[in-house]
C-alpha cells in the first residue's frame, strides 16, 4: 500500500487504466469570505403582492415596493437600504397589519388668511408636500388643498380628510409604528417660509395601537443565516421573540447567527429608561431624538443596518465612525443631543449619529444594547458591534478550515508517525491549522498578540470519546481607535 487515503477510487479496482480523482481539501490557503446577507421584517398593506410572512428574496427597491405594497413602512425600509447600496443580498419578509390595531392619527389645522402668495412647504415622516398659496384662499379651501395633496402621494405614509380648516391625516399601517410619523412645515428653514397670515398648528401623531406580531414569520425563515437583521418593531412582546431567536442563532448548536438593527425615538430620559430594560449583545438601537430627525425611526434602522452590513462585511473589525447614512435628514441644530447627552445614551446601549458639516447623518459609535452580566455588573465585552461581527466572521472561519482540511479523516494521537498521504488528523497537525489560521486573522488585521494566542491555545483529542477533538481558541481581537487623549505640557 502507498499509505495514500483515496477518497472515490476502490482498493480492488482490476479494471486496466488510469484514474484520478480530484481532492479540494487543500484548494485554498487564505482566509474564507462569509458570505453576506439582510434579512428585512417589513410591515406590508393589503396592496402588497408578496406572501404573508414568508421569506423572499428582493433585488431592487421596485420589487420591494411591489411586495409591500404602495405607501407601506415596508416599501420605506427598503428604498432606504437599496438608497446605501444594492450589492449585499437582501431578503424580506413582509409582516400584515394584525387586524386588532388602531390606526395613528393626527392634525393639521389652519387659521387666518394669507397676506401673501407663497408655497407652504409640509413634512410628513420626512416626505415633503407642497401647496400653492394665494391670496384668496381662505383656511378651508388650504385645507382642502393639502388633503388632495397628501392623498396624491401614493408612497406617502399617511392619507388625509378635510373637515373644515383642518386636516386629518391617518397612518395607512395599523399599530403604534405610526405614532412615530413626523409632522411639521418648512424644514428647510432657509429657503421655506408659511404665507404671512396664515397659522397652522399640528397635533401630533398619536392613538396607533396593536402592532402586528412577527411570531409566524420567524417560523418561517427557516436556517438560512442572515447576518443582519432589520425590524420595523420596537415594541416589547416583537423584541422579546426576536431575542429568543437570535440567542438560539447564535448558540454553538446553530451557528447560524445574525444581529438585528432597530430604532426608537425619544428624550434622553425615555431613551435611557427604554434602554435600561434591554440587554441583548445581538441589538443595535440606533436612537432619534424626540422632534428632531422627520423621517421615521425604521428608516434611520434600515440605513444604519446596511451600512453596518455593507462595510463590516469588507472588515469587520474596523469602526463604523464618520460612516454616512445615505439619504437620512438630520435633526434641526437646536434638538440634536449634545456630546454629554450622547455619551450617556451610549452607557446605556444606544447607538449614536452625529451630523458633519454638509449635514450628512454619520454613525458616531454602534454600540449593542448589552451592558451588564449575569449578576448585573458592568460588562463591556460585547459592547461594540464590531466585535460580534468579527467574533461571527472568525467561527465562520475556523468552521471553514477545520472542515475544508479534514472532512472525512480519522483521529489518532501524537505518539505515532503517519504517511503524509493519509487521512488522519492528530492534535499536532489540528493545531499548526489552527496557528496558520490565526496569522492568516492577523495579517487581515482581526487579530493581535499573534504570541500569546500561539501560547494559550489547546487542541487536545477528548479523553472520554476517543472520536473528538477539543480545542481552546484564544484570539485576542484587534481593537478601535475611539478616543485619542493628549496632554499639550507647553512651554513658555
Amino acid at each position: 500500500m502507498s499509505g495514500i487515503s483515496f477518497n472515490h477510487i476502490p482498493i480492488n479496482l482490476l479494471t486496466p487504466g488510469v484514474y484520478v480523482e480530484f481532492d479540494n481539501s487543500k484548494a485554498i490557503t487564505g482566509l474564507v469570505g462569509m458570505p453576506q446577507r439582510i434579512l428585512m421584517f417589513v410591515p406590508k398593506l393589503e396592496t402588497g403582492t408578496a406572501p404573508d410572512n414568508r421569506p423572499l428574496q428582493i433585488s431592487s427597491a421596485a420589487a420591494g415596493m411591489a411586495a409591500c405594497g404602495r405607501g407601506s413602512i415596508g416599501a420605506a425600509m427598503i428604498s432606504a437600504s437599496y438608497g446605501v447600496t444594492d450589492t449585499v443580498e437582501t431578503w424580506i419578509v413582509p409582516v400584515p397589519d394584525g387586524g386588532a390595531g388602531q390606526a395613528a392619527h393626527g392634525k393639521i389645522a389652519f387659521a387666518g388668511a394669507p397676506e401673501e402668495a407663497g408655497t407652504l412647504n409640509l413634512y410628513i415622516g420626512g416626505r415633503r408636500v407642497q401647496v400653492g398659496i394665494s391670496l384668496t384662499d381662505t383656511a378651508d379651501v388650504i385645507a382642502e388643498e393639502i388633503a388632495d395633496a397628501i392623498n396624491a402621494d401614493a408612497d406617502g405614509y399617511v392619507t388625509a380628510a378635510a373637515n373644515g380648516a383642518e386636516v386629518t391625516v391617518t397612518c395607512r399601517h395599523q399599530g403604534a409604528l405610526g405614532n412615530d410619523i413626523d409632522l411639521r412645515v418648512n424644514y428647510y428653514g432657509m429657503d421655506e417660509f408659511t404665507p404671512k397670515g396664515l397659522a397652522i398648528t399640528f397635533t401630533a401623531m398619536a392613538g396607533g395601537t396593536g402592532d402586528a406580531s412577527i411570531a409566524t414569520a420567524l417560523a418561517n425563515i427557516g436556517e438560512r443565516q442572515y447576518n443582519t437583521v432589520i425590524t420595523a418593531c420596537n415594541d416589547s412582546a416583537n423584541l422579546v421573540l426576536m431575542k429568543m431567536e437570535l440567542d438560539k442563532r447564535w448558540g454553538p448548536l446553530f451557528q447560524n447567527d445574525g444581529h438585528c438593527h432597530l430604532g426608537y425615538r425619544g428624550s434622553v430620559g425615555s431613551l435611557n429608561t427604554w434602554l435600561s430594560n434591554h440587554n441583548n449583545p445581538h441589538f443595535n438601537v440606533w436612537t432619534s431624538e424626540t422632534g428632531g430627525e422627520p423621517q421615521p425611526v425604521w428608516e434611520k434602522a434600515s440605513r444604519a443596518g446596511t451600512v453596518s452590513s455593507y462595510y463590516l462585511g469588507i472588515d469587520p473589525a474596523r469602526p463604523l465612525q464618520t460612516l454616512i447614512l445615505t439619504g437620512h435628514m438630520p435633526a434641526p441644530d437646536e434638538v440634536r443631543f449634545a456630546r454629554p447627552e450622547r455619551n450617556q445614551i451610549l452607557s446605556y446601549g444606544g447607538s449614536t449619529t452625529v451630523v458633519d458639516d454638509d449635514g450628512n447623518v454619520c454613525i458616531e459609535r454602534a454600540v449593542t444594547s448589552y451592558k451588564t452580566n449575569s449578576y448585573g455588573l458592568v460588562d463591556p465585552s460585547y459592547r461594540d458591534i464590531e466585535t460580534m461581527y468579527t467574533l461571527s466572521l472568525m467561527r465562520y472561519q475556523v468552521r471553514a478550515r477545520i472542515t475544508q482540511l479534514y472532512p472525512r479523516h480519522k483521529l489518532a494521537g501524537d505518539g505515532d508517525e503517519y504517511p503524509p498521504g493519509q487521512a488522519i488528523v492528530q492534535p499536532k497537525t489540528m493545531k499548526a491549522s489552527i496557528i496558520a489560521l490565526a496569522m492568516d486573522w492577523r495579517d487581515a488585521g482581526l487579530l493581535e498578540d499573534l504570541d500569546g494566542f500561539k501560547r494559550d491555545l489547546i487542541v487536545a483529542r477528548n479523553t472520554d470519546d476517543p472520536n473528538t477533538m477539543d480545542i481552546l481558541l484564544p484570539p485576542n481581537l484587534v481593537n478601535q481607535l475611539r478616543v485619542t487623549r493628549a496632554l499639550m505640557q507647553f512651554r513658555l
